[in-house]
C-alpha cells in the first residue's frame, strides 16, 4: 500500500527520499565496451546471441524488412504515428536557433554559427519494453536540427527481427540506418564504431542500467543526452481532484518499472485517503500488476501539506520528471513551478498525452536533475561556433587594452601577440 506522509510530522529525509540503485554494473559494462572496441562486429554478434538469443549474420535492417514491418502494422496505428509525428515536429520546429552576426562597431564583426552534429545515434529499447514513441521523440528533433545521418540501434527478438511498431515509427520519423543490437554493446558500437556501425557524435535515448552506465562511460568520446534514472511522476492536486484520475495517472508511471516513482502531493487529507483506496482497487486489474505493485509499495508516496503553496514548494524540491498540475486555473501556478522536466496543466492532461501525442518531448531529466537540465530537444543535436573579425584599424583601437589585460594574468606572449601588429615593418 502507498505511504501517506504528513509533511509537518515527518523528516525531510523521508519526504525527499529517492530510489537508490543497489547493484553496480560498472565493471561488466567496462568489459563489454573494451571487447567491442577490440573486436568490433564479432563481439556484437556474440553478445546478441548471448543476451537476445538471436543468431545474426548481419545487423543492419534492410529496406525490405522495414517495408514488411510497415505492412504488418495496423493502418490505424500508422495514421496515429503520422499525426503524433506532426505534433512533435510542430513543437520542435519552434526550438530552432538562428545564427547571428553583430557588426555595429566600425571594423569589427562578431557572430555565432549554429551547426548540427554530423551523425546522431538513437538507442531504442526492445523486447517487452518496445517504445515506438521514443523513436519519434528522439529522431524528429535530430532531423529538424539538420543532422546528416541518424543511426538507430535496438535489440532484436530471438527470431532476429525488430518489433514492427518500432520500424514503422523509424520509417515515419526518417531514421537513416537501423541496426539490430542492444545493451551496453550497442552504446559502445555507436561511440567507437565497428565494421558495420558508424561512429556517431551524440548518443540519445533511454535504456536499462547497463545502457545508462555505458553512456556514462563513453561520455567524452561522444556526447550524450543524459543519464536517465527510473521514470517519475509527481501530481500536484487540490481537494477537487477526482481520485480515480489521480490514481490512474500514478499507475501510468508505476507500471513502467518496479523502481519507478509515483508521488501525489496535496493539501487534502481526504483526497490522500481516497487515492490510496483507488490504487488498491486498480492495481490488481492491471496487466503489469506485479510491477505496479512493487513500484507503489516501495517508491510511491502521498504527501499531505497545509496549503497549495507548500505543495508547490515540495514539488520544486523533488524536481520530478513529469509534473501534473491538477488544479483550477493551472496557468496561475505555472510560473511558481521552477523545477520539472515536463508540466501537464489542469485536470484533463494526463501524462500519457505527453508520452505519445501532444508534441513536447518525453525524453526528460530524472532523479532531481530537472533542477539543472532540460528535456531532449533540437539543441541537443546542434553545436555553436563563434567567430571574430577585426580590421587593422579596429585592432589598433583595442590592442593596448588586450595587452594590459593579458599582463594582469602574467601572460606576456598574449600581450605581445596583440601589440606586435601595431609595429611597422616585419
Amino acid at each position: 500500500m502507498i505511504k501517506i506522509l504528513n509533511y509537518s510530522e515527518v523528516s525531510r529525509d523521508e519526504i525527499f527520499a529517492r530510489f537508490e540503485p543497489t547493484s553496480s554494473v560498472e565493471d561488466i559494462v567496462a568489459d563489454i565496451i573494451r571487447n567491442v572496441r577490440e573486436r568490433g562486429d564479432s563481439a556484437l554478434l556474440e553478445y546478441t546471441a548471448r543476451f537476445d538469443k538471436a543468431q545474426l549474420t548481419s545487423m543492419q535492417v534492410t529496406a525490405d524488412e522495414i517495408a514488411e514491418a510497415v505492412a504488418a502494422v495496423e493502418p490505424e496505428f500508422i495514421d496515429i504515428l503520422v499525426r503524433a509525428a506532426a505534433n512533435i515536429r510542430k513543437f520542435h520546429e519552434a526550438q530552432k536557433r538562428q545564427s547571428f552576426i553583430i557588426n555595429d562597431t566600425d571594423g569589427v564583426v562578431i557572430g555565432q554559427k549554429i551547426i548540427p552534429v554530423d551523425r546522431a545515434g538513437l538507442y531504442v529499447p526492445g523486447g517487452t519494453a518496445a517504445y515506438p514513441s521514443t523513436v519519434l521523440m528522439d529522431a524528429i528533433p535530430a532531423k529538424i536540427a539538420g543532422v546528416r545521418e541518424v543511426v538507430m540501434v535496438t535489440p532484436p527478438g530471438a527470431d532476429g527481427k525488430i518489433n514492427p511498431a518500432i520500424l514503422a515509427a523509424a520509417s515515419v520519423a526518417g531514421v537513416d540506418r537501423i541496426f539490430k543490437v542492444g545493451g551496453a554493446q550497442a552504446i559502445a558500437a555507436l561511440a567507437y564504431g565497428t565494421e558495420s556501425i558508424p561512429k556517431v557524435d551524440k548518443i540519445v535515448g533511454p535504456g536499462n542500467a547497463f545502457v545508462a552506465e555505458a553512456k556514462k562511460q563513453v561520455f567524452g568520446q561522444v556526447s550524450i543526452d543524459m543519464i536517465a534514472g527510473p521514470s517519475e511522476i509527481l501530481i500536484v492536486a487540490d481537494g477537487k481532484t477526482d481520485p480515480r484520475h489521480a490514481a490512474a495517472d500514478l499507475l501510468s508511471q508505476a507500471e513502467h518499472d518496479k523502481n519507478a516513482s509515483a508521488v501525489l502531493v496535496t493539501d487534502s487529507a481526504q483526497l490522500a485517503a481516497d487515492v490510496s483506496a483507488e490504487l488498491e482497487r486498480r492495481i490488481p486489474l492491471l496487466e503489469r500488476a506485479e510491477i505496479a505493485r512493487a513500484s507503489i509499495d516501495n517508491n510511491g508516496k502521498i504527501i499531505v501539506a497545509d496549503s497549495l503553496d507548500v505543495v508547490i514548494d515540495i514539488a520544486n524540491e523533488i524536481a520530478p520528471e513529469h509534473l501534473e498540475l491538477c488544479v483550477d486555473n493551472p496557468f496561475d501556478y505555472l510560473d511558481k513551478i521552477r523545477h520539472a522536466g515536463s508540466i501537464f496543466m489542469g485536470r484533463n492532461c494526463p501524462e500519457a498525452l505527453g508520452d505519445y501525442f501532444a508534441g513536447p518531448n518525453h525524453t526528460l531529466p530524472t532523479s532531481g536533475t530537472a533542477k539543472f537540465s532540460s528535456p531532449l530537444g533540437v539543441d541537443d543535436f546542434i553545436k555553436k561556433t563563434q567567430y571574430t573579425y577585426y580590421t587593422a584599424e579596429a585592432l589598433a583601437r583595442v590592442a593596448g587594452d588586450v595587452a594590459f589585460f593579458a599582463r594582469k594574468e602574467g601572460l606576456t606572449a598574449h600581450a605581445e601577440s596583440a601589440v606586435v601588429r601595431l609595429e611597422g615593418g616585419r
